[in-house]
């Protein structure tokens, strides 16, 4: 997999992302992607209750998720979960927020100019 890292910024938060040439998909940090929505002063342990809940529930969604190495707020790289921008869409789903809409149409804007630059890489 030929990754690359990048940040993305979705009203003025950091949205840790990777981009997976091979398969031609964007990968999403989970956390900072609960973070965003739920604005929780923990997004991690709102991730793990979430992701507890889903599985209890049978969905397998969570099973699918994988975990990457990504930058955290100390330097380090550390292996966080990370979801699809398809899986990313069934996660949002699940979390009761008014920035749920907005920031699905922020990814699908984010996809449609990485295709665009695939498609012209002057672009880039």
């Amino acid at each position: 997999m030929t990754k690359k890292n990048q940040i993305q910024v979705f009203d003025d938060r950091k949205v840790r992302t990777v981009w997976d040439s091979e398969t031609e998909e964007w990968y999403f940090s989970v956390v900072d992607v609960v973070g965003v929505l739920t604005d929780s002063v923990d997004p991690n342990a709102y991730w793990r209750k979430l992701k507890q809940r889903l599985k209890t529930e049978g969905n397998e969604t969570v099973t699918n998720c994988h975990g990457l190495k990504m930058q955290a707020a100390d330097g380090k790289m550390r292996l966080t979960d990370v979801a699809t921008t398809e899986q990313m869409f069934r996660i949002i789903q699940s979390i009761p927020s008014p920035k749920a809409e907005p920031f699905k149409q922020w990814m699908a804007q984010l996809a449609s100019t990485r295709l665009d630059q695939m498609q012209d890489p002057e672009l880039l």
